[in-house]
């Protein structure tokens, strides 16, 4: 129990410097001491602002009332939703209209006479502490929506399944205190200018106002999703800590990631992967913490009872998942009609991969025009104790989950199995012929594995230098192993991906392919140097797939990569 309190803390801190935090941070910082200036009547219906010292308890109040409000709308804010029959967003619309009923009051003080009326029964020593603080704590943890990790997808899977006891209120409790630490930090800061600081106390009516102009911009920035906005312009420092705390043994082992069992899904281990005949497999555990829909309104499994569905996990920029999106396609275009409904699970791997425009284009790139779900928070992931992409759950008329594959291939199996299953529901219904798009599955071994460039996942590098976070100066090395990268010239290494600091960077690559490709954003040029040819690719936009070069069999060869400045590269990838 320790051990997860520990984990749950430090996953909660990490969380609380990281760029998601950022919004809401000048709410917090006015509510340590903006809000020491109160409203009175003098009795002759005229309002005025007496000033008065700097509450000692509202930082407190406020980051308490987040961390009960955050706990227990994770916790239990699914289930009482689902059995009061509300909409799931309900309480963080919630909050946004109680940010700007505060707002409001902060910049007309008789509102906010108005607002506290119904209040003035209770007897409290200051009231603008205790009223005030703990109800705007309780605003921000219902819209406050930390950056994902396995210690929140752990959280929030426990939550809408009810599978909640000891351990997950002791980890949602740590975590919400962990994340509020560096908050209630800010909001000290806050209290103390308003004690420190001269101006600040003379100026309480236009610092009021401010205040209350900064949480009515947090609110209507929240109804926009401006936040999200914020986070992809700001570069995620924090990755590299979050990456070290998430994938260190002793996190998988206490939450058992990639794994995590749940009366739902406790039965998935009733299938083995890639079976060539149906089997049963327990009902399939709910689609949850799906943050958008593509193709569609909100879909969920109980209703789609009597049709045969098939959950197809992928992620865009993924190489396995291209070459197996045809395919599923193919299988929506054939089968719609006779009840198979397709729904993607998109699931991310890649911080850009959670921009719901970026998946939108993607998908529409690929032809996809069935259900994608954009998975962001891996919740439904972590429902289905997946670890693959791609990775494709074909679910009976009953709900039942009858075949399980991971990774790409075997399609002629999955499309029999599906037609087996179509055919068992309706057995009068005529099918169309078999889809026969041919399998480019490489084999296993034969190709060069998926090689990422970022720092913390970077593997098959062949240089002799330290290969971490920051800007440094590359050469090539004299001997370069096959399924190997190096670097040459000046780069910038980010988490996730390398940028040139100077004119060009080059990037050597020894691989066994018979397609290379590179995931890229940005503007700008790379220019390919294969066997005495060249090639120049042209780079503009979002991250995506970029073709370097393609031949008809797998074969070995040595590549260079001259990237040029405002380009940014993520991985190889191989087919």
């Amino acid at each position: 129990m320790s051990t997860l309190a520990l984990i749950g803390l430090i996953g909660g801190l990490v969380t609380g410097i990281s760029p998601c935090i950022l919004p809401v941070l000048p709410v917090i910082f006015f509510s340590g001491g903006t809000q020491s200036a109160r409203a009175t009547d003098s009795g002759t219906g005229a309002v005025a602002v007496a000033t008065k010292p700097a509450s000692r308890t509202r930082p407190y109040l406020v980051i308490a009332g987040l961390v009960v409000s955050f706990s227990l709308v994770t916790l239990f804010g699914s289930l009482l939703l689902t059995v009061l029959n509300l909409p799931q967003d309900v309480l963080r619309w919630g909050g946004i209209v109680v940010l700007i009923l505060i707002g409001i009051g902060l910049i007309v003080p008789r509102f906010e006479q108005l607002l506290e009326k119904p209040f003035s029964w209770i007897p409290q020593r200051n009231p603008d502490a205790t009223r005030g603080g703990f109800t705007l704590g309780l605003a921000l943890g219902a819209v406050y929506v930390p950056c994902a990790g396995p210690v929140l997808a752990a959280i929030t899977v426990a939550g809408s399944t009810g599978r909640i006891g000891t351990e997950t209120v002791v980890l949602t409790l740590t975590f919400a205190v962990g994340a509020a630490i560096p908050l209630l930090i800010f909001a000290l800061a806050g209290r103390r200018v308003a004690e420190r600081v001269r101006s600040f106390r003379k100026r309480q009516r236009g610092i009021r106002i401010t205040a209350g102009v900064v949480m009515i911009a947090l609110a209507f920035g929240l109804v926009f999703n401006l936040p999200q906005l914020l986070q992809r312009v700001i570069p995620d420092y924090t990755s590299s800590l979050q990456d070290k705390v998430n994938n260190s043994e002793q996190v998988k082992r206490a939450l058992n990631l990639g794994g995590l069992v749940n009366d739902q899904n406790k039965d998935l281990d009733k299938c083995s992967d890639g079976a060539p005949e149906l089997e049963s497999c327990g009902t399939a555990p709910d689609i949850t913490g799906i943050q958008q829909w593509i193709n569609s309104q909100p879909l969920e499994l109980n209703a789609l009872r009597g049709k045969v569905v098939m959950l197809d996990f992928w992620a865009y920029s993924c190489i396995n998942c291209q070459r197996s999106i045809p395919h599923v396609a193919a299988w929506d275009k054939a089968y719609r009609d006779a009840g198979l409904q397709v729904i993607g699970v998109h699931s991310p791997e890649y911080a850009f991969e959670k921009e719901p425009g970026n998946v939108t284009a993607a998908a529409k790139n690929f032809g996809i025009t069935y259900p994608v779900a954009l998975d962001n928070n891996l919740g439904t992931w972590t429902n289905y104790r997946n670890r693959y992409w791609p990775a494709h759950y074909l679910i009976d008329t009953q709900g039942t989950v009858r075949h399980i594959k991971f990774g790409e291939g075997d399609y002629q199996v999955t499309e029999k199995l599906i037609r087996q299953l179509l055919t068992d529901a309706n057995p009068e219904t005529k099918l169309p012929a078999a889809t026969e798009l041919q399998d480019d599955t490489p084999v296993v071994g034969d190709i060069t594995p998926e090689t990422y460039l970022g720092s913390t996942k970077r593997v098959n590098f062949a240089g002799t230098e330290e290969y971490t976070s920051g800007e440094k100066a590359f050469q090539f090395p004299d001997k370069q192993s096959t399924d190997s990268f190096a670097l040459a010239g000046d780069w910038k290494l980010d988490t996730q991906s390398i940028t040139p600091t100077g004119d060009s960077g080059q990037i050597k690559l020894n691989y066994r392919a018979k397609e290379v490709r590179m995931v890229l954003s940005g503007k700008g040029t790379v220019t390919v140097q294969n066997g005495g040819q060249t090639t120049t690719v042209q780079v503009d936009g979002t991250p995506n797939s970029y073709q370097l070069l393609a031949t008809t069999t797998i074969q070995g060869g040595s590549l260079t990569a001259t990237v040029g400045p405002g380009v940014q590269a993520f991985s190889f990838t191989f087919g």
